[in-house]
C-alpha cells in the first residue's frame, strides 16, 4: 500500500489560512450582557415586545329579566318553562333563562337546545312566503283564493273544482289577516282534538283537502272581510296555494326560502313523522283531571297553520331577520304590520302587543297539544324574547304577559346591570330549576283564562289559538281553556 503526498496548489494560488478558533465568551458575562441589553432598550424604546394575538373579549350578557316570571309560569302548573333574551342583534350573547324541569320523570332541566312544537307560529313562516310570492309578482293580496288553487301548477289532490268555488269570494289578504270568514275546522268535535276522543285519534293522519273539506262543511262566521275571526283553515288554504303557485310542498318551499337563507338548523315541518328531533323535553296535555304526556303525536291534523317543531334559537334567527327586512322587501313588510284591515288586533301572520309600560312589540304565538311558545321583538327585530312552556294549558297566563314585560319594562334593581358571560350557550344561561311543589308536578286545578277588561272579538272554537284580541288599549295574547265537561275548547 502506498501513501498519497497531499497535492501541491496550483502554482500562483494564495493558500489559505486556517480559520482561527472561535472566541467564547465567559458564562459569567452573558447575565451582565442581557441586563445591559434591556437597559439600552428602555432608554432608547427601540425594543419591540414579543406579539401576542389577543384573547377572546368577553361578551357582554343582557341581564337575567325574565326567571321570575318564568317560575310563575311553573307555580301556575307548567312543570318547565325557558326563555332566550337576544339584544342588539347579540346573538353571541343571548341569555338563556329556565324554571321548572323539561322531563317530570327524570327531572331533567330544560335546556337551551331543546326541540319544540310551535303550533301557530307555523303561520308567520307561510305568511312570510306568501308575501315573498306577491313580491314576485306570482300572486296578488287580492286574488281569488279559488282562481290560484284552480289555476296553478298543481290542483290539490282530492278538492273538486265545486268544493273550491266556495272560496270564490275570499281573497288572499283575508286568508292572511283572518278576516275570510270561514269556519275554523279545530272546533270540529268529530275531530277529536280533546276530549275522551283525543288518546283513541292523537296518531290519525289527516290530509289538507280532508281539513278544508270539514270547514265547508260548516257555514261561515261571517261575510269575507267583515270582521277578523281567527281560524286555523285560512293558513291551511294557504299552505295550499304555496303549492298550486310555486308546484312544491308548502313545507318545501320555507325550507328554501326562510329555514336555508336564515340558517335555522332547528326548525322542521314533521308531516306525519310523530316523534320530535333530539334533543327534546316532555309535552303534557291536561284534559279534565288527568295530565297525559302527549310528546309523540301526529301534527298532520294541523299543517300549515302549526305542525312547525323549532327551537328558542331559531325563532329568534328568524324574527330577527324578518322585522329586520332580510326576507321581505320594504312594501311587503310594510303589509306584514299593516292591521287596520281587524282594527288593530293582527296583521298579516304577526301581530302587536303595547304592553302596560306603553312598549309595543311585534310577534306571534302558538299552542299545539303540550306545548306553548311565543315570540315577541323590537320594530327593527334587533329586541327579542321567546319563550317555551311545556304544556299548552298552564293554570294561568297574565293578559299582559308577565315574560314579555318583564323583558321589555326592566325595573330597577339587583339584576340590572349586564353580566360578563361567554358565547358559549352552555356557560350562557341563568337556569332556575324551582318547581311548585316538591315532587315538581303540576297543580291539578282548573283552567284560567285571561279575564279581558273591555269586549273582544267573538270567541271561536279549537286548539292552536295563536290568536290576539285586543283588551282596553293592549293587544294580548289570547290563552284556551279546556272545559272537561264539554270536551271541547274556545278562545277567549
Amino acid at each position: 500500500m502506498t501513501t498519497r503526498r497531499p497535492r501541491p496548489a496550483p502554482t500562483g494560488a494564495p493558500r489559505r489560512p486556517p480559520a482561527p478558533p472561535a472566541r467564547r465568551r465567559p458564562p459569567a458575562a452573558r447575565p451582565l450582557l442581557a441586563v445591559l441589553l434591556a437597559l439600552s432598550c428602555l432608554a432608547i424604546g427601540g425594543c419591540a415586545a414579543p406579539h401576542r394575538a389577543p384573547g377572546p373579549a368577553p361578551v357582554r350578557r343582557p341581564p337575567d329579566t325574565t326567571t321570575t316570571a318564568l317560575r310563575a309560569l311553573v307555580a301556575a302548573g307548567a312543570p318547565g318553562a325557558a326563555s332566550l333574551v337576544t339584544r342588539d342583534g347579540k346573538f353571541a350573547a343571548s341569555r338563556f333563562s329556565a324554571a321548572g324541569v323539561a322531563d317530570l320523570r327524570t327531572r331533567r332541566p330544560m335546556e337551551r337546545r331543546d326541540h319544540f312544537r310551535a303550533g301557530s307560529l307555523t303561520k308567520t313562516l307561510v305568511a312570510t312566503v306568501v308575501l315573498q310570492l306577491a313580491a314576485e309578482r306570482r300572486l296578488s293580496l287580492d286574488d281569488s283564493a279559488a282562481r290560484l288553487l284552480t289555476t296553478g301548477h298543481r290542483t290539490p289532490p282530492g278538492l273538486s273544482r265545486g268544493v273550491l268555488a266556495q272560496l270564490s269570494p275570499v281573497t288572499v289578504h283575508q286568508l292572511l289577516d283572518h278576516t275570510s270568514g270561514l269556519f275554523n275546522y279545530t272546533a270540529d268535535p268529530a275531530l277529536h282534538l280533546t276530549g275522551p276522543g283525543f288518546a283513541a285519534h292523537r296518531y290519525d293522519t289527516h290530509t289538507p283537502a280532508e281539513l278544508l273539506r270539514r270547514a265547508l262543511r260548516h257555514p261561515p262566521g261571517a261575510a269575507p272581510g267583515a270582521r277578523y275571526a281567527y281560524s286555523n283553515t285560512n293558513y291551511v288554504v294557504l299552505g295550499l296555494i304555496v303549492e298550486a303557485v310555486t308546484g312544491r310542498r308548502y313545507a318545501d318551499e320555507i325550507r328554501r326560502r326562510v329555514l336555508v337563507p336564515v340558517g335555522l338548523t332547528g326548525t322542521s315541518f314533521p308531516g306525519t313523522r310523530t316523534a320530535l328531533p333530539r334533543p327534546h323535553g316532555r309535552a303534557y296535555f291536561r284534559t279534565g283531571h288527568r295530565q297525559v304526556d302527549v310528546t309523540d303525536l301526529n301534527p298532520s291534523w294541523a299543517g300549515a297553520a302549526g305542525e312547525m317543531v323549532t327551537t328558542l334559537d331559531d325563532l329568534n334567527h328568524f324574527f330577527a331577520a324578518l322585522l329586520g327586512g332580510r326576507l321581505l322587501p320594504p312594501r311587503e313588510l310594510a303589509e306584514l304590520r299593516d292591521e287596520r284591515a281587524t282594527k288593530g288586533v293582527y296583521g298579516l301572520g304577526v301581530y302587536a302587543t303595547r304592553l302596560p309600560c306603553g312598549v309595543t312589540v311585534w310577534g306571534h304565538n302558538g299552542d299545539i297539544h303540550g306545548s306553548y311558545a311565543r315570540t315577541a321583538a323590537s320594530a327593527d327585530g334587533r329586541h327579542l324574547v321567546s319563550y317555551h312552556v311545556t304544556t299548552d294549558t298552564p293554570g294561568a297566563r297574565p293578559d299582559d304577559d308577565a315574560v314579555l314585560s318583564a323583558e321589555f319594562c326592566p325595573q330597577p334593581g339587583p339584576d340590572a346591570d349586564a353580566g360578563t358571560g361567554t358565547a358559549n350557550p352552555a356557560a350562557d344561561t341563568a337556569t332556575d330549576t324551582a318547581t311548585d311543589t316538591a315532587t315538581g308536578a303540576p297543580r291539578a286545578t282548573a283552567l284560567a283564562t285571561p279575564v279581558p277588561t273591555a269586549p273582544v272579538p267573538a270567541a271561536y272554537s279549537g286548539t292552536m289559538s295563536g290568536a290576539p284580541s285586543r283588551a282596553a288599549s293592549a293587544v294580548r295574547s289570547s290563552g284556551w281553556r279546556c272545559d272537561s265537561r264539554s270536551a271541547s275548547t274556545r278562545f277567549s
